[in-house]
């Protein structure tokens, strides 16, 4: 049986995550997305603590959809914190951001 694809899409835009989340499904990109609408949630369940104490480190998210823009810890405090942890390191971590410039 193949291992699920779990994909963990922090952002705080409702448009933006269903956007997302539509597309991933779309693509049969993932098994399990799941969402973070902001950046201290998104480090409680990268780092198994809070409210997802009883997740495990044994299988963390597959890729990480990283908004910067986020409110109580922005994008890039939560890429320090992933970046700089040995057991987070390699997970593949996409910068998500925009801009209200539509530009002409």
């Amino acid at each position: 049986m193949a291992q699920e694809i779990e994909i963990l899409l922090a952002d705080d835009s409702p448009a933006d995550v269903e956007l997302t989340v539509r597309e991933l499904r779309r693509h049969k990109l993932a098994n399990h997305i799941h969402v973070a609408e902001d950046g201290q949630e998104a480090l409680d369940f990268i780092f198994c603590r809070g409210p997802f104490k009883d997740r495990s480190f044994a299988q963390p998210p597959r890729v990480i959809l990283l908004d910067l823009k986020m409110p109580k810890v922005d994008g890039i405090e939560v890429l320090r914190a992933i970046r700089s942890d040995e057991r987070t390191r390699a997970i593949p971590v996409v910068i998500l951001t925009s801009s209200g410039n539509r530009g002409t």
